[in-house]
């Protein structure tokens, strides 16, 4: 496993040309994707040695017809009740994939938090809290960013809330 930290970071995806431009301290971490791992998620923890509960994926969401992302711990599950109620909504769903890579520009496995298209309204799991660090994608199957919670918070604008289960 390759890892570069933004002074050793050049070109990058969206989302790492974002943590660069914002100034926060990340570090990128590269792997081999197989592309026939059936989860993204774990197999990114698995690869880089980390815990699933330190290493969250980034899901689209429907909540009352606003495309919505949620940045919840592989190791666990999204609650859709908990985030249209972190939201303010009353009914959220799974966003449709060919929609949520169109309005993120990413790909699925590889949808980022950070740098997308169109910044959507991000809801991060409270567990995040707990972690001084957690990795999330870097835009790309194969590529994570390890950052602090607060900093994908604060460049997010996201709200902090229990969205997740186990």
């Amino acid at each position: 496993m390759a890892k570069k930290t933004k002074k050793q970071q050049s070109g990058g995806t969206p989302a790492t040309v974002a943590l660069t431009a914002a100034g926060v301290d990340f570090t990128v971490h590269a792997y081999d994707h197989d592309p026939n791992h059936p989860s993204y998620g774990e197999e990114a923890a698995e690869a880089m040695g980390v815990s699933p509960e330190r290493v969250f994926k980034t899901l689209v969401a429907d909540v009352d017809g606003t495309l919505t992302v949620a940045v919840v711990p592989v190791a666990g599950q999204l609650d859709l009740k908990a985030l249209a109620t972190a939201v303010g909504g009353k009914r959220a769903a799974t966003a449709d994939p060919a929609l949520a890579e169109r309005t993120t520009g990413y790909v699925r496995g590889g949808i980022s938090p950070l740098g997308q298209r169109k910044r959507l309204r991000t809801v991060l799991d409270a567990s995040a809290s707990s972690f001084p660090t957690i990795c999330v994608s870097a835009g790309r199957r194969g590529l994570e960013v390890e950052l602090s919670p607060e900093d994908l918070a604060k460049l997010t604008d996201a709200v902090v809330a229990p969205i997740g289960r186990t």
